[in-house]
């Protein structure tokens, strides 16, 4: 697991949660208030399971189960790569990285890649029973919690159903990229 951040110009900002905290609403909710301030933002995803995008039958799927990889279709609205990876144990951040670089996002949002070394703003609802995991990560530079939680004093604290509070703070995070590319400090 490498990502050498000190030279990385791309702003990349990690969001941290316990399955079932909303992480997909959250961003669903968000990404068109950071639309609306100007800004292309890529996301780039983990899955913990294997998933298909192609349906069977299509000729992108039967290419693909043929032996093309990767498999690019194209029309004159979107495209989709397709790239089997079996020899991997897991998803290698850097190269999706590259994948959405010359797209030029002003900002890209990694969802689930909570294990990697990058700045993240944690989703955390304390109803769930999980603990927080700024606690232990000092990654985290943010939690976005819906019910007061007791912070490291280092971490700035955001509403999670504020919307527009927790757009303001995404959107001036590719300002603070040069200067907030290192862990917060030592978790304990």
């Amino acid at each position: 697991m490498t990502l050498e951040l000190s030279n990385e110009t791309l702003p990349l900002l990690g969001i941290a949660a316990w399955s079932g905290t909303g992480k997909t609403t959250m961003l669903e909710r968000l990404l068109p208030a950071l639309a609306q301030r100007g800004l292309r933002v890529a996301v780039i995803k983990h899955a913990h399971h294997s998933f298909d995008i192609d349906q069977p039958g299509k000729d992108s799927y039967r290419l693909r189960n043929a032996g093309a990889s990767p498999i690019l279709v194209a029309s004159r609205e979107r495209f989709a790569l397709m790239m089997e990876t079996p020899e991997r144990q897991e998803p290698e951040l850097t190269m999706l990285i590259e994948q959405v670089r010359p797209q030029q996002p002003d900002l890209v949002l990694v969802e689930g890649f909570k294990e990697w070394p990058l700045p993240k703003l944690e989703l955390h609802r304390p109803a769930l029973g999980k603990p927080l995991l700024a606690q232990d990560d000092p990654w985290i530079l943010a939690v976005a919690s819906d019910e007061p939680v007791d912070l490291p004093a280092d971490v700035w604290a955001l509403e999670l159903n504020d919307i527009p509070s927790l757009a303001e703070y995404v959107a001036t995070w590719p300002g603070h990229w040069s200067q907030r590319r290192q862990p917060r400090r030592e978790a304990r």
